[in-house]
């Protein structure tokens, strides 16, 4: 599947995966400053969100051969790779299937084990029953989130896959393959190899996605994998940007 991409810049490629429930859009700031630096950088739409295609399938091999497919398609193969969250497993898992295609892999607070996801589940079952009705308005809806999801920035994140534009609205994303997905995107496979190339481990120190006994794991299929952190929780790109793009222009220094 060819996924939906936003690129900017040129140079040597640089590749966005964003997180459950978020858009290459998520990026926009990162990605203008990574391009600033004399680099094309692509942000991927994964499968059933942003505006790329809906199918059924969000396992990793699965998503991973999507991204690889969209690369080559876009002439950005071999690329150095960064991913965030779900985005980070899929970039963990492509960096596996296809090591050629990776110069060099940044893997942000997410680690290649299982996790529950109890919350994203009730944050997803609350977007659908959204009643999807003509006149619906933002308000409408984020009042409709206020139970499941307390925190208003949290809402908002969710909401911009919500289109107002179109009566009545309709959910941009994939909702019910995300839904059924979601023992996929928890999990990590048994997927075979090592990837040799450089690999950062980047973390929010506030966050507890990757724990010091995940590290062997880590090493395990990326054995030249360094591990650092920044002063932020798990969405560290959002949170303290500037020092999560001091470590990637470090990361992508030539050397």
């Amino acid at each position: 599947m060819k996924l939906n991409l936003v690129a900017t810049g040129d140079g040597p490629a640089v590749v966005l995966l964003h997180g459950l429930l978020g858009a290459a859009q998520n990026f926009g700031a990162i990605q203008k400053a990574i391009a600033a630096k004399g680099r094309r950088v692509l942000a991927l739409d994964l499968r059933n969100h942003g505006n790329s295609p809906h199918a059924e399938g969000m396992g990793y091999a699965t998503m991973a051969a999507d991204v690889a497919e969209t690369l080559q398609d876009a002439g950005a193969w071999p690329a150095a790779v960064i991913g965030h969250s779900m985005g980070g497993k899929v970039a963990m898992a492509l960096a596996l299937a296809r090591p050629e295609g990776v110069e060099r892999l940044l893997v942000a607070d997410i680690a290649p084990v299982t996790y529950p996801t109890p919350v994203f589940t009730r944050y997803i079952a609350a977007m659908q029953a959204i009643p999807l009705r003509e006149g619906l308005t933002r308000r409408d809806a984020d009042a409709a989130l206020v139970e499941a999801v307390p925190e208003p920035p949290l809402r908002a994140f969710l909401l911009q896959n919500l289109v107002f534009t179109e009566q009545p609205p309709r959910w941009r994303i994939g909702l019910g393959e995300i839904a059924a997905g979601m023992g996929e995107i928890g999990g990590w496979p048994a997927l075979p190899g090592r990837y040799e190339g450089p690999v950062l481990v980047l973390s929010g120190d506030a966050s507890a996605y990757v724990k010091p006994e995940h590290h062997a794991a880590i090493r395990a299929l990326f054995p030249a994998a360094r591990f650092a952190g920044i002063a932020a929780g798990h969405w560290l790109h959002a949170e303290n940007p500037r020092a999560f793009l001091a470590a990637v222009e470090e990361f992508l220094a030539p050397g």
